[in-house]
């Protein structure tokens, strides 16, 4: 498909989405760990339990490495056009049952097989993973104003009991962004594993306190059904009943451990999306607006391909409302070494992580420890 318009000088600019079909690689992938638990229960070896680790944390790192970075940006006179393409929003919601169908055959293989406990728990992780992904549809269909958008965000993070994610997103992180008040923007010298401790408690307190003022403007108690957050966790609560009514109670700590790997995914990329950035202050004590160079890019194909153009963070935090497949790349930005999954591995091993990192934060702010989120 062709996109058409003119410059403000008459000009007419011509844009192909090289990407439009590749995007599918979003929709289908998060079914890898239930395709695999499908080979599983038809008697396939017990590497199919391991597989799913190997492809996100080792062979899509590698094929970014091959692949490399995508030269392609969307011309801004076309923005709107692509905007408007429904396409891509059908893609986000073609999506949801592909996360639920695979999520439910990797519970179907967990409580039918009699597995080993390193298949158990590596099959466990593999669909955290992708029901962590899952985080990205919510995030995308989370910013948009419609209805459906929003019930679908929903829906898809009450796959993992994240049912705050959208209230604290929208309204904690994107205000907060880049600053010690954020507790999703990781500081210098932080540890993966204490931003967790210091994120995941706070962003849980962050939107049910938003939640709890947002229902007491319209007059509302906190346990009113029009809770958002209830309705979510409702949903979370009787995807669990359902599965211990069908599998019994081996669903229990394949549910807990599910929900934690896969609330971990999005910690994970909350960690190195912002890692040491700074905004600065203004004379007046405010903080300047978020731009482009508040987050860490990363401009890999492949990885992109499968992550809704996640990766393609600077644009996002700039421009809140521009859908995934309009977001651009710029030169001037710090980058960090490899796709999300590469950068996920490099951050789960601390001295690595700020060996690779550390200098590339003092680099890009001239080694001024003023100009770093130091906490």
């Amino acid at each position: 498909m062709i996109f058409v318009a003119e410059k403000s000088d008459g000009e007419t600019v011509q844009y192909v989405d090289k990407k439009r079909y590749l995007w599918f690689l979003s929709v289908f992938t998060p079914f890898i760990p239930g395709l695999c638990a499908v080979i599983l229960v038809t008697g396939g070896s017990l590497f199919w339990a391991l597989a799913p680790l190997l492809f996100y944390y080792l062979v899509i790192p590698v094929l970014d490495m091959l692949v490399g970075e995508d030269p392609y940006n969307p011309p801004e006179e076309v923005v709107e056009q692509l905007t408007s393409d429904q396409y891509y929003r059908f893609l986000l919601h073609l999506s949801i049952p592909v996360f639920y169908a695979s999520f439910f055959l990797v519970a179907t293989a967990i409580g039918t097989l009699d597995l080993p406990i390193w298949a158990f728990t590596t099959l466990t992780l593999s669909i955290g993973i992708a029901s962590g992904s899952a985080l990205t549809v919510g995030h995308e269909l989370g910013h948009k104003q419609n209805k459906l958008d929003r019930l679908g965000a929903k829906i898809i993070t009450s796959l993992t009991g994240y049912a705050h994610f959208c209230i604290e997103h929208n309204h904690g992180h994107h205000v907060m962004v880049s600053t010690p008040e954020d507790p999703t923007s990781a500081r210098w010298n932080e540890t993966l594993y204490a931003f967790a401790l210091r994120e995941l408690p706070a962003t849980a307190n962050i939107a049910w306190n938003l939640e709890k003022k947002r229902l007491e403007r319209k007059g509302l108690s906190f346990w009113h059904w029009r809770n958002d957050l209830l309705q979510g966790y409702a949903i979370s609560l009787g995807v669990a009943l359902v599965l211990i009514a069908l599998f019994g109670w081996i669903m229990v700590p394949f549910i807990l451990l599910h929900h934690a790997f896969g609330w971990f995914q999005l910690t994970m990329a909350n960690y190195v999306e912002h890692y040491g950035l700074l905004r600065e202050k203004k004379p007046n004590g405010r903080y300047v607006p978020c731009e482009p160079i508040h987050s860490w890019n990363t401009n890999h194909i492949v990885s992109n391909l499968l992550l809704f153009h996640l990766q393609r963070h600077s644009d996002h935090h700039a421009n809140p409302m521009r859908p995934y497949q309009a977001l651009r790349n710029f030169e001037e930005l710090p980058r960090l070494p490899s796709g999300y999954p590469g950068s996920f591995v490099l951050a789960s091993i601390p001295p690595l992580w700020f060996k690779v990192m550390n200098p590339k934060v003092l680099a890009w702010t001239d080694g001024d420890m003023t100009r770093i989120n130091t906490g």
